[in-house]
């Protein structure tokens, strides 16, 4: 995506990123994630950046943004995961006892750019991720 500034364009970096739960813990309900997309656009407009889609299932999260060059994606990502897991926690104290020793997600997360789809298949993947949830795993998961 380009962004014309007077006469200069600044080209943005597109990003998939998926965030998991610590322990892959089945703590999201579909109105968490709702009310982590509102947190995601939040912070990402805090930073210049654009929350394009967000969906995911019970232990993780798929968000697409548009991160502009004057933000380092590493300072976005530690933003969004410290801000939503304390408002989540916040707005939704059933999640707390979900939650291992208070801590919502993992550390790690994945992420990557997003140039060689069209925008909108990528945006129509995340969006699909709960819809296409698998069920449940079945008790012992054989660990």
């Amino acid at each position: 995506m380009d962004i014309r500034r007077g006469r200069h364009v600044v080209y943005a970096l597109h990003a998939h990123l998926v965030f998991i739960t610590k322990y892959r813990r089945d703590v999201l309900s579909a109105l968490a994630i709702r009310d982590l997309t509102a947190i995601f656009a939040k912070v990402c407009g805090d930073f210049g950046a654009e929350l394009v889609a967000c969906s995911g299932e019970d232990d993780h999260v798929h968000l697409l943004v548009t991160d502009p060059p004057k933000v380092s994606l590493s300072t976005l990502v530690n933003s969004l995961k410290g801000v939503s897991s304390r408002k989540l926690r916040d707005m939704r104290p059933e999640i707390t006892g979900r939650c291992h020793q208070g801590v919502l997600w993992s550390p790690s997360y994945f992420v990557a750019s997003c140039g060689g789809a069209p925008l909108s298949v990528v945006a129509q993947y995340v969006r699909q991720q709960r819809k296409n949830a698998r069920a449940p795993w079945p008790e012992g998961r054989g660990f």
